[in-house]
């Protein structure tokens, strides 16, 4: 059961929930620390995607982070596998190095991998992404590819390739920046209408408790990504507990 947060004052309306979902969606929190991912966890989330350095748009986190959470809480884990910031063409080394990453990732109880490869021309790098997905889906674990998919040019031929190339899910904003999510989300719906049955897509870029159930309307999705993050005053992002109780109470009002 969810305990009411210190911070409200109030008796938390999720207390009541026995079931992490809300109204049939799947709610998934992007974690960049171990604290924050425990925090989390007593929340009803379906999923969290860990990562390290929220302030370069994520990256791999420590492998002893993984490892302890796996030992501490239920909730299911897709861990990012992101060398550095910056684009998303790699080179051979990376290329090498992320493999491996992810290999140990899985091996240690990763519940899937969060990925995204792409050419120079800023199509989908298909023979490494296939490779990567083998690799998941050999674990029987899930293939996310994150928002590198809103860097293509043409995303319904993207959708395509990943559909083909059997990825699980797809991170995206429809190509819009946060401010502008909701924007994206008329770009995505059509998408999810068109391919909803062949791969999962996850809005998320700029959710917020002012517009969490817009971008759920709006998109069609059955499912949400968000930070629900503040900046810390070291200056690194961590997980503002109350931005996170407001959106699952508006996704609940829906």
């Amino acid at each position: 059961m969810i305990q009411p947060n210190k911070h409200t004052g109030i008796t938390c309306m999720l207390l009541f929930y026995t079931e992490s979902m809300i109204n049939g969606i799947q709610i998934e929190i992007c974690i960049g620390n171990v604290e924050d991912a425990v925090k989390a966890s007593k929340y009803p989330i379906d999923r969290i995607e860990l990562n390290c350095a929220l302030e370069l748009g994520g990256l791999s986190p420590g492998i002893e982070t993984l490892k302890y959470l796996k030992e501490h809480i239920e909730t299911p884990i897709c861990v990012m596998c992101r060398p550095r910031g910056g684009d998303f063409c790699y080179n051979e080394t990376e290329y090498e190095v992320m493999y491996k990453e992810a290999e140990e990732m899985l091996e240690n109880g990763a519940d899937g991998i969060v990925f995204g490869y792409l050419k120079e021309d800023r199509t989908i790098d298909e023979a490494q992404t296939k490779k990567m997905v083998e690799l998941i889906h050999s674990y029987g674990r899930e293939a996310v590819f994150h928002k590198a998919f809103d860097e293509t040019e043409d995303l319904e031929d993207s959708v395509q390739r990943l559909i083909d190339l059997k990825i699980d899910r797809i991170l995206t904003s429809g190509k819009a920046p946060s401010a502008k999510i909701l924007e994206g989300c008329e770009v995505l719906r059509p998408l999810q209408e068109k391919y909803g049955d062949k791969i999962q897509f996850l809005p998320g870029g700029g959710v917020k408790s002012s517009n969490a159930s817009d971008v759920l309307k709006i998109s069609g999705c059955r499912q949400i990504h968000m930070t629900a993050k503040r900046q810390n005053p070291g200056g690194y992002f961590e997980l503002d507990e109350r931005e996170l109780e407001d959106i699952l109470r508006n996704i609940e009002a829906m």
